[in-house]
């Protein structure tokens, strides 16, 4: 493909739907910094300066960060180096299409973006349902006129809508298709509310980092299942999850008995499981002949597993919670229902609650 008409198409759908084609280099500012594949050191990319690696990070199954702790330090090569504090950003285009094809959102859709971002998505569903049926809402009034003003450059102009995603809007709705670009762990129930019956919502859900896809029923409710793995900044906006600092007083030890790396080998059903019952994923290092050790935390709780070389371990845990005596729990119950695999699970969102069910909507994995 020749510089200068970068181009990403991708066909929707098993049937071999029409393929779309938007140039993404619209939606990439100058200079940014490309996040390759998982284990792949990310690299500053500078259209001025070296428009070769630039134009090639853009036409790249390549995640291309465009903002860092929510702007309140400037994106440089320095800056984006020291921190973790990714707060926009282009997602990789294999994943963008994997979302899109979940949603099958066509002509006849009215559609709700939470999340504008650089607004690569936005033209995207414009592209499929038209310029007058897509919403896109972002929470950050700078990111919004950047993206304005990208759409623009790229011949688009869905209604942008400047507030907090979880709000939806009500204005606009009866929405058939909701597509959500940030990571969600509770889902609020106005993007049910506002979909019509047999609407289909997409998300990522940070619980077990999947996207979910949701079906809106006559009852207000909704029913989906869990996909790909997907991992995407939170959502922005008061509705976020507080985030504590600091490892609390307390500190409980004692020998672990349990097989410790069963336990920290998440599959995929596993992983939703232990999402759903305990909300701590365990982050695993130092695996191999020197020992394991697992961290996970939640909220003010922490524990840290160390397993030697010669196969003794330890926990010491600390907060309110044992959160790994919650984990040994929930591993025996998992094991208990046959190590179910993630297609045996679902989620449902209610107006009073949302639940990870087995096998059956009606069966909560917890009350």
């Amino acid at each position: 493909m020749a510089r200068g008409e970068c181009g990403v198409a991708n066909r929707r759908g098993d049937n071999g739907a029409a393929a779309f084609a938007v140039p993404r280099h619209h939606f990439i500012p100058t200079r940014a910094w490309a996040r390759p594949t998982a284990g792949v050191e990310g690299y500053w990319i500078d259209r001025e300066r070296d428009p070769d690696r630039w134009w090639g990070a853009v036409c790249s199954d390549t995640v291309i960060v465009t903002q860092i702790d929510e702007g309140r330090t400037e994106l440089t090569e320095e800056n984006v180096r020291r921190t973790f504090s990714y707060t926009c950003s282009s997602t990789g285009p294999s994943l963008v299409f994997a979302l899109l094809g979940l949603l099958d959102a066509d002509r006849e859709h009215r559609v709700l973006e939470i999340g504008t971002g650089t607004g690569w998505t936005a033209a995207l569903l414009s592209r499929l349902a038209g310029d007058e049926h897509v919403t896109t809402v972002e929470i950050d009034p700078v990111l919004a006129v950047g993206a304005r003003d990208n759409l623009a450059r790229a011949g688009f102009a869905p209604h942008l809508v400047v507030g907090d995603g979880a709000d939806g809007v009500s204005a606009r709705a009866p929405f058939d298709r909701v597509h959500v670009t940030c990571g969600v762990s509770a889902i609020p129930y106005p993007w049910i509310a506002q979909t019509r019956p047999g609407g289909i919502i997409v998300l990522p859900w940070s619980g077990n980092h999947r996207a979910l896809r949701l079906t809106v029923g006559e009852d207000g409710t909704a029913i989906g299942d869990f996909h790909g793995e997907c991992a995407f900044m939170p959502l922005r906006g008061g509705r976020r999850a507080t985030r504590h600092a600091g490892i609390p007083e307390g500190a409980r030890e004692r020998e672990v008995t349990t097989d410790v790396r069963r336990i920290v080998a998440l599959s995929p059903g596993w992983w939703v499981c232990l999402a759903e019952l305990v909300g701590a994923i365990p982050a695993v290092s130092g695996q191999g002949d020197e020992g394991l050790l697992a961290v996970l935390s939640a909220g003010m709780s922490h524990a840290r597993v160390h397993l030697a070389a010669d196969g003794t371990a330890r926990v010491t845990q600390r907060g309110p919670r044992n959160l790994w005596d919650e984990a040994e729990e929930a591993h025996r119950k998992w094991t208990e229902w046959g190590c179910p695999d993630i297609g045996r699970f679902g989620m449902r969102v209610t107006p009073e609650r949302q639940y990870v069910w087995l096998d059956d909507p009606s069966r909560p994995l917890k009350e």
